[in-house]
């Protein structure tokens, strides 16, 4: 939920914003692709909910694509239309964090197999590592930025 911080461990991250938009209120993001592929950039709003269910502590989080007229499209840069993200996390109750993620996006244009394979083997597991990491040191970054 805090862009500063991921803008500072997420390596794909090229921009990343919350704007108003008129009436609403969304999150503005591009994500650098490796050459000679174009950047993908995302305009979507998302929700957040604190949940107690019978005792159990759940955050939810709702992501999804908006087309935000006043938001134009970059030159170079492939705006993803179709994406959507439902996230759920709550204590494992031994210091840990039991995460469950749906997560769709149709990035559009052509993605060769080579970076799909990538994405899959590698991208991702790196991606979610990263994530862990990053997950382990917010207290410290919170700490640090005041």
């Amino acid at each position: 939920m805090d862009l500063n911080y991921r803008r500072q461990w997420d390596s794909y991250v090229k921009e990343l914003h919350e704007k108003d938009y008129g009436e609403q209120k969304a999150i503005y993001w591009e994500v650098k692709y490796p050459l000679p592929l174009s950047n993908r950039d995302y305009v979507y709003v998302r929700e957040r909910r604190d949940l107690d269910v019978g005792g159990r502590k759940i955050c939810v989080v709702l992501a999804k694509s908006s087309s935000v007229s006043q938001c134009p499209e970059k030159k170079g840069v492939i705006r993803v239309r179709d994406y959507k993200q439902s996230l759920a996390m709550e204590s494992d109750g031994s210091g840990g964090t039991k995460v469950f993620m749906n997560y769709f996006d149709n990035p559009g244009g052509m993605i060769p197999a080579w970076l799909v394979n990538w994405a899959a083997k590698t991208g991702v597991p790196g991606f979610l590592t990263d994530m862990t990491k990053a997950c382990g040191n917010y207290s410290s970054y919170c700490s640090n930025s005041k």
